[in-house]
C-alpha cells in the first residue's frame, strides 16, 4: 500500500479522518484549559487539488466535492470549505486554524519536500510548530505534553510492508508516557485481519478505551481493484460524546459518499465505553 497524503487529499478518507478530528478538537475546547496536538505523519499541510499528484487520482471529486450541507458535518464542512474547490487542508492546518491562543499543535514531517511546504502552511499560526523527523522516532520524545492534555494523531502513509506493526509499537511507547491522551489512529482497511491485529495490539498496550469508526464506501463495477474503498479510524480515550457524534456523522457519509453498493459505516466499542 502507499496513502501518500497528495494523492489521496479530499477523498473518503480524509473526509471521515478530519470530521473525527473536527469534532474531537472541537470537544477539547469545552474545558478551558490549554491542550496540544500531536501530528506524526503530518504531510504537507494543504493541497492543490490540480496539483500532479492530487490530479492522477482525482479523489476529491468523489469525497469533499460530493459533500452536501448536513447537520452532523457542519463543524468539518466550515473547516475545509475555506479552500475548496482548489485546495483542500490537511491535518495540521485543520488543527492550527481550530486552536486558540493557549494551545498548540506540533506537527512532524519526514520527507523534506513535503516538510518544506508544511512549514509555509503553519506559518501563520504562532501556536503551530513544524518539526522535521521520523514520526514514529520522534513522538514518544514530545509526551507527555506540558499541557498534559492533548490529542495525538498517528496517520501514516502505509508504504511499509510492517506498516501496521510500527504503528503499534509507536502507539505503545506514546501510551506509556501519556495514558491520558486522546489517540487516533487512521488506517486503510484492505484486510479485516490487519485491523483485528492493530486493535488487539493497543488493548495490549493498556488502552481501557477504545472505540473504532468504519466507513466503507462500496465499489463502483468499474472502480480498479487497488483503489481503496474502506478505512478505519481506532480512537483511544474518545472524549464523551464522540461516539454517538460519529455514529450520525458517519450514517450521513456513507450516504454522500457511497461509489457502490454495500455502503455502510460502522461504530464500535472494542474495550470500555460511554
Amino acid at each position: 500500500m502507499n496513502y501518500r497524503h497528495a494523492y489521496h487529499a479530499g477523498n473518503f478518507a480524509d473526509v471521515m479522518k478530519h470530521v473525527a478530528l473536527v469534532d474531537a478538537i472541537a470537544r477539547l475546547k469545552k474545558k478551558e484549559k490549554p491542550f496540544r496536538i500531536i501530528d506524526s505523519h503530518a504531510g504537507r499541510g494543504l493541497y492543490e487539488l490540480s496539483g500532479e499528484q492530487a490530479a492522477k487520482t482525482g479523489e476529491a471529486a468523489s469525497g469533499i466535492a460530493r459533500l452536501s450541507d448536513a447537520p452532523a458535518l457542519g463543524a468539518y464542512l466550515a473547516a475545509a470549505r475555506g479552500f475548496v474547490p482548489t485546495r483542500y487542508p490537511g491535518s495540521p492546518l485543520i488543527a492550527a486554524r481550530l486552536l486558540r491562543p493557549g494551545d498548540r499543535l506540533v506537527a512532524i514531517e519526514k520527507h523534506p519536500e513535503d516538510f518544506a511546504a508544511l512549514e509555509s502552511a503553519l506559518a501563520p499560526f504562532a501556536n503551530a510548530k513544524a518539526i522535521r523527523g521520523d514520526g514514529y522516532e520522534r513522538l514518544a520524545a514530545l509526551l507527555p505534553p506540558p499541557e498534559r492534555r492533548g490529542l495525538v494523531l498517528i496517520d501514516p502513509p502505509y508504504e511499509a510492508e510492517d506498516e501496521f506493526e510500527r504503528v503499534a509499537r509507536a502507539f505503545a511507547a506514546a501510551y506509556r508516557r501519556f495514558a491520558t491522551g486522546i489517540y487516533m489512529i487512521w488506517f486503510p482497511l484492505k484486510r479485516r485481519s490487519d485491523a483485528d491485529a492493530l486493535a488487539g495490539e493497543i488493548r495490549h498496550a493498556g488502552a481501557t478505551k477504545l472505540l473504532s469508526l468504519t466507513l466503507d464506501v462500496g465499489r463502483a463495477a468499474d472502480t480498479p481493484p487497488e483503489r481503496l474503498s474502506a478505512c478505519g479510524l481506532l480512537t483511544v480515550n474518545p472524549p464523551f460524546g464522540f461516539a454517538d457524534e460519529m455514529g450520525d456523522a458517519l450514517a450521513v457519509l456513507a450516504k454522500q459518499l457511497a461509489q457502490g453498493a454495500g455502503a455502510i459505516s460502522r461504530v464500535e466499542w472494542l474495550a470500555g465505553g460511554e
